[in-house]
This record gives structure tokens, sequence and C-alpha cells, in this order.
């Protein structure tokens, strides 16, 4: 089976080497020049340097032949295109996509998207945990207080890579719950350094969601 994986941050390269000792064809694209470098160091060829969201990149990476395309970059839009890219240009059979941010999913069904993948479950379950009181934080009280889940993967280029949390320049009512860095989950400190790859999940108000994306937002190459 031949798979084709956009996006190298954490899930992608994690999915990547699984499918691959299991002894699957893969093919992992990722755009950012620094990342592509430092993975072509350890698995060579089967990392491409482009963007999956362009057609030419994807016909270089053989998607005419391609059993199923995976579209796990950190943002939804374009895994969206990526997605219609590799299903309605190159015929690829199946497409799965990660979602960010669990709105959009019915988009993403409504446009044909085989299989979608959220984090919101892993948030849930963290959310839902024990707390310290013997409380459980039912996730009802989440929407009836206005409080969205922010999910974002970290790139080379995020202007957050290398500070710590409480040198953030968090917008009010945002809180960071957890870390998943290297399939394990971190529960942050004030001191925590956050790193390239890291998928930093937040809590905060819907008003102040957009202010909190723009904190994380990547810095664009030139």
């Amino acid at each position: 089976m031949y798979v084709i994986i956009v996006g190298a941050g954490n899930v992608g390269y994690y999915l990547a080497k699984t499918l691959m000792n299991a002894g699957h064809e893969v093919l992992l694209i990722e755009r950012d020049k620094r990342r592509c470098a430092l993975l072509q160091d350890e698995l060579g060829e089967m990392v491409m340097r482009g963007r999956g969201d362009e057609i030419h990149t994807m016909r270089e990476a053989g998607a005419d032949r391609a059993d199923i395309v995976v579209a796990c970059t950190g943002d939804d839009e374009d895994n969206l295109i990526i997605s219609q890219i590799a299903k309605w240009y190159f015929n690829v059979p199946r497409t799965v996509a990660r979602i960010n941010d669990p709105r959009n999913e019915s988009i993403f069904q409504q446009l044909g998207i085989d299989a979608t993948v959220s984090s919101t479950n892993i948030i849930y379950h963290l959310i839902e945990q024990e707390i310290e009181t013997g409380e459980i934080i039912p996730l009802a009280a989440l929407k009836r207080g206005n409080i969205e889940i922010v999910d974002v993967e970290l790139s080379n280029r995020s202007p957050v890579v290398g500070r710590r949390i409480q040198d953030l320049p968090l917008p009010p009512d945002a809180l960071i719950v957890c870390i998943i860095r290297e399939e394990n989950a971190v529960l942050p400190h004030a001191d925590t350094e956050l790193k390239p790859g890291d998928s930093v999940i937040a809590l905060v108000s819907a008003q102040n969601e957009p202010q909190l994306r723009k904190v994380f937002a990547e810095e664009q190459e030139a």
C-alpha cells in the first residue's frame, strides 16, 4: 500500500514511521525547509519538501498511484484542499484529514472527505479527568460558558517556539491545559518551554479565540 502523508509534525512523523515499520510504502511531504532537512537526515528519500495543497507537488509525489492520502497539517483549510486535490484530481481511493477545529468536521464530511480525525476526543478525556476536588468538569459546562477548545501544532516558524508559557502574550481568559509531545501528554507549568512539533491544547473564551490563535501563528517564509 502506498500512503502519502502531508504535514510532518508529530502526527505525520509518527504515523509515517509506524506505517513504514509495518512494511508500507510511505512518502512524507513537508513544506518547512528546516523541518524537511532534519527529517531527510533521518528518513532519507521517504521525505519530500513541498506543499501538498498544490497539484504539481502531488503529481511529483505520485498521487495518481496512491492508495491513501493523509492530510495532517496544522491548518484545516490546507487539509481540506489537500484532500480534495487527492480525491477529485488524482482519484485517490481514500482520503483522511486531520481536523484541528471540531466545528469544521461537518464541512469535511459534506465535501466528501472519506475520514476525519480530531484530537478533540483526547482533549475531552483530559478535561473530564478527576481534578483535586474530586469533581468532574462536564463538557456541557464548557458550551454553556461559551468556552472554546483550541488545538494548535507548532512548527519551527511559530513565534512561541523556545519560549516559556509564562512569557507568552496570552489573551484574557486563556489557559493552556495540556501539551502533546512525542505521543505523550505533558501537563504544562509556567516554566515549560515550547518546542517544534508540540500540540498545544488550550481553553479560551469564544471572543478571544482568534487572538489566541494569532499568538501561535507561524511566521511565513519569504
